[in-house]
């Protein structure tokens, strides 16, 4: 079976960006400084990011029929990438809400799946095709876990490599990393899958350890302003940030390492030249307001790793 791109299952909704000082305590109205509405979601800003990065994308989901649906189908056909989306009148499409540091770039998430919510292995199996077509398949945790193994389990009987984001932390069976190529947390999230605390380089090494003794092929753990963590059974490497200029938000910056990484994976890069080249559209994306509209394009990309 001749292979080609990324799939991507995840989820779309439209980001809510408020920017501000503080966080509103509980009773307490606060003046804003920005506000901004965009497409947004895990899933869907992993994919524009790794079709800007140059890989061919199809993107897995469910919208709801309603304006914020349309806005899905138009930022897909804007970036060239295929969709394989149910869309149901029965809930609507996701949203989230995101606070954002007007000065640090700070951010905090709430996220309503809405459709999305709804995504069944069912859903997963009559995309098959697109998975095992695919020579990388990304998934997270936006969507209910059971469509997310479902998708693993497809992606790794038909020998695409599997990149599971576990993201937002939640619980699932250990049974799931067995099909994971790399799985992708950062900080936090790897501390809540291995109850090790990652502060620093040898605490990342420490939770790795403990993610391939789950089943985990590679941790890729990514570490904010200090880069990344490629941990393998054979090495384990620091992967340094790139600085493109200053940070302006860091929402989306972990999508876009994942859609960089997934992009450079499909088109052959060696797995750690993969995650540098992550890394790099991760150091561009922050340096732009917005989730997905912050993604960078390849060339940007390569520029930045040629410096």
């Amino acid at each position: 079976m001749s292979k080609t791109g990324v799939a991507v299952l995840g989820i779309f909704v439209v980001d809510l960006a408020f920017r501000a000082g503080s966080m509103p305590a509980i009773g307490e109205t606060i003046a804003g400084s920005g506000f901004a509405m965009g497409p947004g979601g895990k899933g869907s800003n992993q994919a524009v990011a790794a079709a800007r990065a140059g890989a061919d994308v199809t993107f897995i989901s469910r919208i709801g029929r309603d304006a914020f649906g349309d806005l899905a189908i138009k930022t897909w056909e804007a970036e060239g990438i295929r969709p394989c989306v149910a869309r149901t009148a029965e809930a609507p499409t996701g949203a989230a809400f995101i606070y954002v540091h007007e000065t640090r770039g700070d951010n905090a998430i709430i996220v309503v799946s809405g459709a999305a919510d709804g995504l069944s292995p069912a859903d997963v199996d009559a995309a098959a095709d697109a998975i095992r077509t695919s020579r990388v398949f990304v998934t997270q945790l936006e969507q209910p876990v059971a469509a997310a193994q479902r998708g693993l389990e497809i992606a790794r009987a038909a020998g695409s490599v599997t990149v599971f984001n576990p993201a937002p932390a939640g619980a699932f069976d250990d049974s799931l990393f067995a099909l994971c190529d790399y799985v992708v947390p950062n900080e936090t999230e790897a501390e809540a899958l291995t109850g090790i605390a990652v502060s620093d380089l040898a605490g990342a090494r420490r939770a790795g350890d403990a993610l391939l003794a789950k089943g985990a092929g590679t941790a890729l753990i990514t570490l904010g302003e200090r880069g990344a963590l490629f941990h393998g059974r054979d090495r384990s490497l620091h992967v340094p940030p790139f600085a493109a200029g200053k940070v302006v938000e860091t929402a989306g910056a972990g999508d876009a390492f994942v859609g960089g990484f997934a992009a450079a994976l499909a088109g052959g890069a060696d797995p750690l030249e993969a995650a540098r080249f992550g890394s790099a559209t991760a150091g561009i994306s922050v340096t732009r307001a917005g989730t997905a509209p912050a993604m960078p394009r390849r060339a940007e990309i390569e520029a930045l790793l040629k410096r």
